[in-house]
């Protein structure tokens, strides 16, 4: 006799596929942002060290540690929580469908805010922070949407614009004093220029 339960063998395996990559996700983005808070409770605890300093510091040969450094040094708790809300969500919807492509876009927004606010950024200022990132990330996932034409792809990039499309605007002008514009233009440049090269990547693929 047929096993009609055979029909639906795979089922647990597909669901056991889900969680694993769910927890992948999960775990990889809490030690990313985790990371981020570590430093700066270590900052807080030892003040003495002083890790601000270690910002991008524009036009000095030292200050372009902060490029890679910058992201995980915040000024105060205010500022780290709000940053976190944003890698969260963003960061997110970056790891879809591929772990790779919250990579491509946290790569290019890093290099992208690091080295515009190195090349503009006023003199003897320290730029901080993870807006950058997250600037980036959201460009690269409106970008995304707008290069490959997918449907779910486009949905995101909708979602994201609608909700982020103000803050952007605001973020990338030099309205407000202490905000580091310059980093927020070079995130989302670069997050745009991540979406673009991972889509004429698969172009050429496919």
């Amino acid at each position: 006799m047929p096993q009609p339960a055979r029909r639906f063998a795979g089922a647990p395996a597909a669901r056991d596929t889900l969680a694993a990559q769910l927890k992948a996700r999960v775990a990889l983005l809490a030690l990313f942002v985790g990371s981020m808070w570590a430093v700066f409770f270590l900052s807080a605890a030892l003040p003495f060290l002083n890790l601000n300093q270690h910002g991008v510091v524009p036009r000095t040969l030292g200050g372009l540690q902060g490029i890679l450094i910058a992201p995980w040094l915040h000024a105060s708790l205010g500022h780290i929580a709000v940053n976190t809300s944003g890698l969260l969500v963003l960061g997110w919807l970056c790891l879809w469908p591929r772990i790779a492509n919250f990579w491509h876009a946290t790569l290019g927004a890093m290099l992208g805010a690091g080295c515009c606010a190195w090349l503009f950024g006023a003199p003897n200022s320290v730029h901080i922070g993870a807006s950058g990132l997250i600037f980036g990330y959201a460009a690269y996932l409106v970008g995304r949407g707008f290069y490959t034409r997918n449907l779910v792809s486009i949905l995101v990039a909708l979602l994201v614009a609608s909700s982020y499309g103000l803050t952007m605007l605001f973020g990338v002008l030099p309205l407000f004093s202490g905000v580091s514009w310059q980093s927020h233009i070079g995130g989302a440049l670069g997050g745009v220029l991540a979406a673009r090269a991972q889509s004429r990547s698969r172009a050429r693929v496919s």
